[in-house]
């Protein structure tokens, strides 16, 4: 199965666009600082994924999946900040962070399926 096609590639992607129009409407001086890191960050989900699958050996992938769930954590702190600084509303931070979780989830079953 292509990675483009896994469930968990599907939904990250999905969070990813997700964060773009999120953070279309943060204030200019969050360009370069949050809005920035929380784009990073969630794509970085899909791109370690496509990057560990597209290496050569089943411990690469391994590693380029643990490393895709750093980036959903990390993604994760980025939206309770941006809510408790006022730039998310409650209701969009509980969507976005637990569909993250639901992400770092599945990141974690992978990991574990690819000993």
């Amino acid at each position: 199965m292509k990675i483009e096609e896994m469930e968990v590639f599907k939904m990250a992607h999905d969070l990813t666009l997700r964060v773009y129009t999120a953070t279309d409407n943060f204030p200019a001086g969050e360009k370069f600082g949050l809005v920035s890191q929380m784009r990073r960050a969630s794509s970085s989900i899909c791109m370690n994924l496509i990057e560990g699958a597209y290496r050569f050996g089943k411990n690469e992938y391994r590693r380029f999946v643990g490393i895709a769930r750093g980036s959903c954590g990390e993604l994760k702190y980025q939206l309770l900040l941006a809510r408790d600084i006022g730039l998310i509303d409650c209701s969009l931070h509980d969507e976005l962070s637990a569909l993250a979780e639901r992400i770092c989830m599945m990141l974690a079953k992978l990991h574990g399926s690819l000993k």
